[in-house]
């Protein structure tokens, strides 16, 4: 007889939320509502969020001015630790030739390029972020939030 085995999360029964969304600025705002509906529905604390809500949309609005390609969606992805009030917070778009980076520690806003200022909002609020290659040839920024 066979039978069917259930993989058990290990990682503090996490919530997840996945999303495939236009890449356009309505495709934006949408997923830093979604984002925002998500956690209040997970009764996520105020604080974390608030400051998922800005790092959405930041990452968002990334994926549509940075990472469009043409007929792709971009791709918001939540997942919450309950018990260690951890989210994390992933977003995939097709372009992963020019990955972001922020400027130089200590650069003075004239050493800042017109764009890329949104990583500096990015980095005081989560705990940590990171820029991965997602095959075959799209990236996934992702940013950990940590109850503060």
């Amino acid at each position: 007889m066979d039978h069917l085995v259930i993989p058990v999360n290990t990682r503090s029964h996490a919530h997840t939320f996945t999303q495939l969304l236009s890449p356009t600025r309505r495709g934006a705002r949408l997923a830093r509502l979604l984002a925002v509906t998500q956690l209040h529905t997970w009764e996520a604390p105020q604080d974390l969020t608030e400051r998922a809500e800005l790092v959405v949309g930041e990452l968002a609005a990334n994926a549509v001015l940075h990472g469009l390609v043409p007929g792709r969606c971009f791709r918001l992805s939540l997942a919450l630790e309950p018990t260690a009030g951890r989210l994390r917070v992933e977003v995939v778009n097709a372009r992963g030739e020019s990955p972001p980076r922020l400027p130089a520690a200590g650069a003075g806003p004239e050493a800042l390029p017109d764009g890329g200022r949104g990583l500096l909002l990015v980095a005081p609020l989560s705990g940590r972020w990171e820029c991965v290659p997602y095959p075959p040839g799209g990236k996934t920024v992702r940013a950990e939030l940590s109850p503060s």
